[in-house]
């Protein structure tokens, strides 16, 4: 475990690294996570959207949210268990162990935000305690997931998941101008597959607003687990 998170109550720790499926097998070993996990959910929403919003001044509301998605996504939530060793305490049934639990990203995931939830309680509900743990995870991922998202054509990703899912037919976008001065239009662009609405973006331009619809969609399938 990351030397940062001690914990005063262990009894706290240990129902966080607690299992549903260990608790099946062990009945009397005390509670599983999933109400620390609930609250370790909401808090990691708070604080990385605090942190995206002072990190990144010129960024508007729709990209700071696809960037906070990313940021604590399952597969993002799960390397972070890892950095700070929650895998091997965690605590899981024999069958769950098995089918490979320790190296589960949504168990590794889940784990994580149980532990943020119980950390958050052994510390007097502080959030800025909570918030000096993981805002320097925070700080190398959100470059990375900057810097890709930045080097990946949106609606060129979107368009090859939907002809490898969906259908050889290309996403159809929708755009039409809004407002705003001569010097400075606004669009907004809705991207349809097969006629039904995946995403919506605005942009200073057409192009801009397509890519934000584009950026939208694959925020939302990745949310629906259909994109990795």
């Amino acid at each position: 475990m990351h030397k940062l998170l001690t914990f005063n109550n262990e009894t706290l720790l240990r129902q966080a690294l607690t299992h549903r499926s260990y608790v099946n097998e062990n009945p009397g070993e005390g509670e599983h996570n999933e109400r620390l996990e609930f609250l370790g959910d909401a808090i990691l929403n708070f604080i990385s959207g605090q942190y995206l919003y002072c990190r990144y001044p010129q960024k508007g509301e729709d990209e700071l949210t696809r960037l906070r998605s990313a940021l604590v996504e399952e597969k993002q939530l799960a390397k972070f268990a890892l950095e700070v060793g929650i895998e091997l305490r965690m605590r899981l049934g024999k069958g769950t162990i098995r089918d490979g639990g320790f190296q589960n990203p949504n168990l590794l995931s889940s784990t994580f935000e149980a532990v943020i939830g119980a950390y958050y309680l052994d510390h007097n509900c502080d959030v800025d305690t909570v918030r000096a743990i993981v805002e320097p995870l925070f700080d190398s991922a959100s470059k990375h997931i900057v810097e890709t998202r930045s080097n990946v054509d949106s609606k060129n990703q979107l368009q090859e998941w939907v002809q490898r899912e969906v259908t050889l037919n290309p996403p159809k976008y929708v755009t039409e101008h809004i407002g705003g001065p001569s010097h400075a239009p606004e669009f907004i662009a809705k991207v349809l597959i097969d006629g039904k609405e995946y995403g919506e973006g605005k942009g200073r331009s057409k192009k801009d607003a397509e890519k934000a619809a584009a950026e939208d969609a694959l925020a939302k399938l990745k949310k629906r687990g259909l994109l990795t």
